[in-house]
This record gives structure tokens, C-alpha cells and sequence, in this order.
């Protein structure tokens, strides 16, 4: 007697290939519709600006709010050698002050020792 279950029905379609086709057809499908799904969203949002719709910068060339200044380096508070300085006995600021003009350009140089970059073919400190 020959009888067909369903276990046998489904890895025999499974083992024709049919089930790939199938499997194959009902992605496509999948893929297809996202992509349908996504244009239809895009196509509803506003269009970007234009160059001439951008927003500007002031006439001055400053950003509302900024603030530029100039930064120097603040005095440290000198001991008499026997005690040492506190934390709580140093100004505030993260050790800058303000000041009104603009450092030197040979303050603004480096002038400390080349290290050389990653790659570079320096020798590193000391060159």
C-alpha cells in the first residue's frame, strides 16, 4: 500500500525546488513592496531648501551668542617654601585669565621638541 503523508508531500516539493522558488518569489515580493513603501514616504516629505532658502551668516560674521577672547596664562600665587598651596587657595578659571590684545606670534609658536606623527619616519623625540 502506498500512502503519502504530509511529511513526505513537503520534502518532496521541498526537494524539487518548488519551495525555493516559492521562498525566492514570496522575497522579491518582500523587497519590492519596501521599496514601493519607502518612495511613497519620500515623496510626502518636503522638498530640502534651496541654496538662496539657506539660512545666513550676520553682517558682523560673529554666530548670535558666541563670544571670542583672548587667553593667558594666570600668575601662580607664590609660597614661602615651607607650606605648600591648597586646591581651594588657587583661582578659578582652569589656571587662564582674560586679556585684551592677542598673544605674540612668538608666544602662538610651538616651541617644544618635534615628536613626529604616526608614520611620519621621524625618530620620535630628540629628532
Amino acid at each position: 500500500m502506498n500512502t503519502f503523508s504530509a511529511e513526505n508531500l513537503a520534502a518532496g516539493v521541498w526537494q524539487s525546488g518548488l519551495g525555493q522558488v516559492i521562498g525566492g518569489l514570496v522575497l522579491v515580493a518582500i523587497l519590492i513592496g519596501a521599496f514601493w513603501f519607502g518612495y511613497r514616504v519620500r515623496t510626502r516629505e518636503s522638498r530640502p531648501p534651496e541654496p538662496e532658502e539657506q539660512p545666513h551668516r550676520p553682517e558682523t560674521g560673529a554666530i548670535p551668542g558666541e563670544m571670542s577672547e583672548y587667553r593667558r596664562p594666570a600668575e601662580m600665587p607664590q609660597t614661602d617654601g615651607a607650606h605648600r598651596l591648597m586646591p581651594y587657595q588657587l583661582k578659578e578659571g582652569g589656571g587662564t585669565e582674560t586679556s585684551p590684545d592677542p598673544p605674540s606670534e612668538e608666544k602662538r609658536k610651538w616651541g617644544g621638541i618635534s615628536s613626529g606623527g604616526f608614520g611620519s619616519g621621524g625618530t620620535g623625540h630628540g629628532d
